[in-house]
């Protein structure tokens, strides 16, 4: 048994490196084959992808060629079209060259002829100033003046049939026009002024509130004058108890400041319980009423005009002017005038009523609050409505209306008539008598400047003003002349509302006596 598997043993290490060697050079073998026939195969597809690409070569070479054939004949051809375009431009240029030669000398041969002639005209100048030499001298020996003295007595008989002639001139064309222009005018107006008719009451500066008896004086005085100082306090208005029977007077120049005390007392006394807390709680109320009372008045204003789409604020300073006064007329019931009359002129000339309604109303805003801001009331008005974003038309009218800038509109020119209109009809202002006097004085003044003007006399409260002139000064002619420039100083040196009538009156008297 042991020398069977010796055997087994021995026959195995013999076996296994012959089987090796064996295997070995048959795997070699058969690698080698594909080994040589991959090569074959490497090499076969070298030689076809460099046959391809030889190939692709070519053609790529052909295609280039033809490419490089085509652009040459391109440029070929349009290097023709440019030298045939050149070539035209070049005959162009020849024609136009030839043309200025044949200019130049027509040009040169007139030059010579234009030479020749001021070469003429300058010996006939020199012959036409001898000449007039000579006739100078002549009519100096005939008319025993110099040339001097005769031109200054043809310049002053000039001079005066000019100003004659400009006299007359003036004088027609003023009638004419007032012949035109005042029978129109006066129809817009009187028609205007004939559909608006408004009451006017003249504001001051006291109210006056009734009592039911003189205890009641007393019981507003309070003890050791709490309660009338108080009230005093509360309103900002000075109360005024006196011998008057049965009234109490209050006095203040902020209006809106005497209504709430007026209404408050008013209440204190329908109430009976006049103390601190009570004035104080009915002062309370009265300023709500007055608000209340004040954003009313302003919607009226606005429902009775016709104009609508107004800003709430805008309104409620409308309803502020009620408590307004201009010269003792109602600022409120001036601006709803003046909206009226500025529609029914528009309504003659034919622009937009409701806009020149909306400006005549709002013309005056400004007034509503210059106690409170600085500025005048128009440049106040001016910023209001840009605030509010109304129109460039109603701001130019209201910047417009007393002539602080030029009207750009045909409705600023009515808003200024009818503010002028509404201010300077007889009986819709006060004016005290120091303004009345202040402006005769400064007519007079003006007047006596002028020269030739003998006396003058201002008359009807300043609306006339009637010049006497020296008859030895002042001729026909120069009546029209010096009535316009003091016209034209009266404006630029007065402001008036309305117009003031220059009447320059001439009187030559001749006397003699039969002896």
């Amino acid at each position: 048994m042991p020398q069977v598997i010796i055997a087994v043993i021995v026959t195995l290490v013999v076996a296994i490196p012959i089987t090796y060697f064996v295997a070995t050079s048959y795997f070699k073998k058969a690698s080698e084959a594909k080994i040589g026939n991959a090569e074959d195969k490497a090499r076969e597809i070298i030689d076809e992808a460099v046959k391809t690409a030889e190939t692709k070569k070519r053609e790529s070479l052909l295609e280039v060629k033809e490419e490089s054939i085509r652009a040459k004949n391109d440029l070929d051809k349009e290097i023709k079209e440019r030298r045939s375009e050149i070539q035209r431009n070049e005959r162009r240029v020849e024609q136009k060259e030839s043309n200025l030669d044949r200019k130049l000398e027509a040009i040169e041969k007139r030059e010579a002829g234009f030479a020749a002639k001021e070469e003429e005209i300058n010996r006939q100048k020199a012959e036409v100033a001898k000449l007039h030499e000579e006739r100078v001298r002549e009519l100096e020996r005939i008319s025993g003046l110099t040339s001097e003295q005769a031109k200054e007595y043809l310049l002053k008989t000039v001079e005066e049939d000019v100003k004659l002639d400009t006299a007359k001139m003036i004088k027609e064309m003023e009638s004419q026009a007032k012949e035109e222009a005042g029978k129109k005018a006066k129809e817009y107006v009187v028609t205007a002024i004939q559909k608006c008719a408004a009451d006017h009451v003249a504001e001051t500066t006291i109210s006056v509130v009734q009592l039911p008896n003189d205890e009641m004086k007393g019981r507003i005085i309070g003890r050791e004058g709490r309660n009338i100082r108080t009230l005093e306090t509360l309103t900002g208005v000075d109360l005024i108890i006196d011998d008057t029977p049965e009234a109490v007077i209050l006095s203040g120049f902020d209006p809106i400041r005497r209504e709430v005390a007026r209404i408050a007392l008013e209440k204190l006394i329908v109430d009976g319980r006049i103390h601190p807390a009570r004035i104080e709680e009915m002062v309370e109320k009265a300023q709500k009423e007055v608000e209340t009372m004040i954003r009313e008045e302003g919607e009226a204003a606005t429902l009775e005009v016709g104009v609508h789409g107004i800003h709430p604020e805008l309104v409620r300073l409308l309803g502020r002017m009620k408590f307004r006064t201009s010269y003792g007329q109602n600022a409120l019931k001036h601006s709803i005038e003046v909206a009226q009359l500025s529609g029914l002129l528009a309504a003659e000339v034919g622009v937009d009523v409701r806009t020149a309604k909306r400006a005549g109303l709002l013309h005056d805003i400004g007034k509503s609050v210059d106690h409170e801001m600085e500025g005048s009331h128009i440049q106040i008005g001016v910023d209001l409505c840009r605030k509010y974003k109304e129109s460039p038309i109603i701001i130019n009218a209201v910047e417009a209306h007393h002539g602080d800038v030029e009207p750009e509109s045909l409705i600023a020119c009515l808003v200024q008539a009818a503010d002028t209109i509404s201010a300077a009809r007889p009986g819709a202002r006060r004016e005290t008598l120091e303004t009345y006097s202040n402006r005769l004085k400064q007519l007079e003044d003006i007047t006596n400047g002028f020269k030739g003007v003998e006396k003058s006399f201002a008359i009807q409260a300043g609306r006339e003003i009637r010049v006497m002139v020296v008859p030895e000064q002042i001729n026909d002619a120069d009546m029209v002349l010096l009535a316009r420039d003091i016209s034209k100083q009266i404006e630029a040196e007065l402001e008036y509302p309305g117009q003031i009538k220059v009447s320059v009156i001439r009187e030559s008297r001749v006397v003699d006596y039969a002896k």
